[in-house]
């Protein structure tokens, strides 16, 4: 038989436990920063990212979106161009002269991006479309500086 010293210590114990602050386990902290690595080649993202993104941008604009949904869907996409800019400063040139200037390229697409999703949240098509234009420019600027055979185009349909 359990004795009663013994089943009053449980219940002491089980009280402590259940009103004691939990504290979850934290993963040790690095000690030093960890460090960026791209993982993806270029012509991934370029292909898997920021080309859907911004292709399925510019047919949302095709007609002025009437939907709050549209339009918060449209500046997602935006958003993911912008941060493929941000993931191609991390995969620079080995030359300094090209990683100098890759890195503004970069900059222009996240900054220009980021231009166009502000104008999307505003909802403002005149402005979107033109803000795409701007994001295209960027790309074909990059493009041509790097010998890349690919021109973007905001409204290839607009073209016929």
């Amino acid at each position: 038989m359990i004795s009663v010293r013994f089943a009053g210590a449980v219940a002491v114990l089980g009280a402590v436990c259940m009103f004691a602050p939990f504290a979850p386990s934290q993963p040790p902290k690095p000690k030093t920063a960890p460090k960026l690595e791209p993982v993806a080649e270029t012509k991934l993202l370029m292909e898997g990212l920021a080309e859907p993104n911004f292709k399925g941008v510019g047919k949302l604009l095709k007609d002025e979106m009437k939907d709050p949904e549209a339009w918060a869907f449209a500046r997602g996409r935006a958003l993911l161009v912008a941060e493929t800019g941000n993931l191609l400063m991390m995969r620079p040139p080995k030359t300094r002269d090209a990683e100098e200037n890759w890195m503004s390229h970069a900059i222009g697409l996240r900054d220009s991006s980021a231009g166009l999703a502000r104008e999307l949240a505003a909802r403002d098509y005149v402005k979107s479309r033109a803000a795409l234009a701007a994001v295209a420019n960027h790309c074909n600027r990059c493009h041509h500086a790097f010998r890349v055979a690919t021109r973007v185009r905001p409204f290839p349909e607009d073209e016929k």
